[in-house]
């Protein structure tokens, strides 16, 4: 039941802020659509109740919040600046970098947090080694923790205090 709620209401304030209302039929709306689909997905989001909790939840839309706001517009202003400049300073390349978590949907949120950024895109994961490989545009360091400060350090940070 407490993963059906957690799911179900991450679900709905998720469609609320990309609808962008909150008149009572959407608000509706989006708690019947978040409770049917947490009966669907919710097994697989959630393998483990334990580690459900509101200081976890928190944590999630602290970090929604910082990445939809400030990590993403921070990553435009770069790619963007290139853009127009006559030097861009462009050093592409495929770098490696470890990662640090447990979890697979962990794994998945840093993977995608990074591949939502502009300038960065995962193009393979190896999940013996616990490695991403990253195609970076601005490529400071090619492998190891330098990579990894550059590429996915906060990142991972959060995906810890979320999901291991």
């Amino acid at each position: 039941m407490k993963r059906l709620l957690v799911v179900g209401l991450s679900i709905a304030l998720v469609y609320l802020v990309y609808t962008g209302t909150l008149s009572v039929v959407e608000v509706l709306i989006a708690v019947g659509i978040g409770l049917a689909l947490s009966r669907v997905i919710g097994v697989d989001l959630v393998k483990d109740e334990s580690k459900l909790s509101v200081r976890r939840f928190f944590e999630a839309v602290k970090y929604a919040l910082k990445y939809f706001t400030i990590i993403e517009y921070l990553a435009h202003y770069s790619v963007v600046k290139a853009i127009l400049s006559r030097d861009p300073g462009l050093k592409p390349a495929i770098v490696e970098v470890p990662y640090y978590v447990n979890s697979e949907i962990a794994v998945v949120t840093i993977a995608n947090s990074i591949t939502n950024t502009p300038g960065t895109v995962v193009v393979d994961v190896d999940e013996k080694r616990k490695k991403f490989y990253v195609h970076w545009i601005f490529a400071e360091a090619f492998e190891g923790e330098e990579a990894r400060r550059g590429v996915s350090a906060e990142f991972e940070e959060w995906a810890k205090k979320i999901f291991d």
